[in-house]
């Protein structure tokens, strides 16, 4: 079973890593992967009270693969982000790397992410608003990208 505990923390070089894209041959291993992705979101939720989402690299499978749990779960693998709007928002993000600190970052208000999903098969979803940002902070996982990175300037950082 997975905890906070074997959530990679802020400074593990790993986090910093561009991942790997899944291979459709490795799509028996997704079920594991997804079943401790959610896991570990379940314990952050639990301990926490947030989490919508989770980036594999955040517990070492350096795979390009997040897991979203909405209204449903979704598995998200080999994902891209396109029709990226210009239109941008500001807000206060926060990471299960790092859950006690928030980071005031801009993001795109909308956007298409084109997946697959744990079949296989091609999915699109267009996101606005929250899902849009939550959607582009898990990508950046998959990129080697913290919030962090993207603070809007040296005071964009508070302590939850």
């Amino acid at each position: 079973m997975k905890t906070i505990d074997d959530i990679l923390k802020l400074g593990n070089p790993k986090l910093y890593e561009k991942c790997e894209p899944v291979l459709k041959s490795e799509l028996d291993e997704v079920k594991g992967w997804v079943q401790d992705l959610h896991e570990a979101m379940e314990d952050i939720r639990r301990v926490y009270g947030f989490g919508r989402g989770i980036a594999a690299p955040q517990l070492g499978i350096m795979k390009r693969l997040f897991y979203l749990n909405l209204d449903k779960p979704y598995v998200i693998i080999n994902p891209e982000l396109k029709n990226l709007s210009e239109d941008r928002f500001e807000l206060w993000d926060d990471c299960m790397s790092f859950p006690n600190l928030l980071v005031k970052v801009s993001r795109h208000k909308s956007l298409t992410l084109e997946y697959l999903d744990e079949n296989w098969e091609k999915q699109s979803i267009r996101a606005e608003d929250d899902l849009s940002e939550l959607i582009q902070h898990e990508f950046d996982h998959l990129e080697g990208v913290l919030c962090t990175m993207r603070a809007i300037d040296d005071k964009s950082f508070m302590i939850r």
